[in-house]
């Protein structure tokens, strides 16, 4: 009989590769991921990984268990959403992992809906996009609220997750106070845009492509003149006059008084943001009531995000 436990190890060896990385994520030493793949091994009575002094990798047997462990783990998880969703009552731990403006904006409003069902207990963990689908991928966290500049994101993953569509969140023009543009009775000039100092994200990161198309669609800006690690860092340099930026609304969920955001007259860039889980466990009354609070929230203009 197959362990399910190690089915999952063998899974997740299969996603990242090495044992140490395996071993990183599920929170074991790399010994007792190495000990219980070998029992696993035994269990199937053929060679699954194939080992070298300093690394390992699937056999072909092993590729074949592990395709298979996919889809016995969503079967086992859809046998249990069944039996849950017959209780009918949210209950258990629901944890979720999103990008930080997202947990900014929305941890307040998530918070205060999930007050209504003492029999969750929930979790809000930070993680970058490509974390946070792997996470639900593995069964490490039931939910991911995730961002998308390409509008591609469903159709290129797997079909083992579901997304949901939440919210649509402009780019928009993040100006100190005393900016010309800064009033709101004033228009957005887009010929000076093409004179200011820009700040944004480091090339090759998604905000920061759509800061390059929003610039190139100016026509004669100047290239970026700083890039930064992180939006608030860029928020907080623009609050104190050294540029301006072009950031997800979202990011002025916090209300920094210090800055001032203008919509971008023409400008369509946006980003799509997503709710996904693993399909086999929409139906569960936690999933299901968590999904339907996070909608809602995301639904509503969080304070602070307003723009003129």
């Amino acid at each position: 009989m197959l362990d399910l436990r190690r089915l999952r190890l063998l899974c997740e060896f299969g996603r990242r590769g090495s044992i140490a990385a395996t071993a990183a994520a599920l929170g074991y030493t790399p010994s007792a991921v190495s000990q219980q793949l070998a029992v696993l091994e035994r269990e199937a009575g053929v060679p699954l990984l194939d080992r070298t002094a300093r690394s390992a990798e699937l056999t072909d047997a092993g590729r074949r268990l592990a395709a298979r462990a996919e889809e016995i783990l969503t079967m086992v998880e859809a046998a249990e959403t069944e039996l849950s969703a017959q209780a009918g009552v949210p209950s258990g731990k629901v944890i979720v992992a999103c990008f930080p403006t997202a947990a900014v904006a929305f941890a307040p409003a998530l918070a205060n809906s999930l007050r209504n069902h003492p029999g969750l207990t929930f979790v809000l963990r930070q993680a970058k996009q490509q974390d946070a689908m792997r996470l639900v991928q593995s069964g490490e966290v039931d939910i991911a609220l995730v961002d998308d500049w390409t509008g591609r994101l469903p159709e290129h993953s797997p079909s083992t997750l579901a997304f949901f569509h939440v919210r649509r969140d402009p780019l928009v023009l993040a100006l100190p106070p005393g900016h010309p543009m800064a009033d709101p009775r004033e228009p957005v000039d887009l010929e000076r845009l093409r004179t200011e100092a820009w700040m944004a994200a480091p090339a090759g990161e998604a905000s920061r492509q759509a800061v390059d198309q929003l610039l190139e669609a100016v026509g004669g800006a100047p290239p970026v003149a700083w890039e930064f690690e992180g939006l608030d860092t860029i928020l907080s340099l623009v609050a104190r006059g050294i540029g301006i930026a072009a950031v997800p609304a979202l990011a002025l969920a916090a209300g920094d008084p210090g800055v001032v955001a203008r919509e971008i007259p023409g400008c369509t860039l946006a980003r799509e943001l997503y709710a996904v889980t693993r399909a086999a466990s929409v139906r569960r009354p936690s999933v299901a009531v968590t999904l339907a609070v996070i909608y809602a929230a995301v639904q509503e203009d969080p304070e602070g995000s307003r723009r003129s």
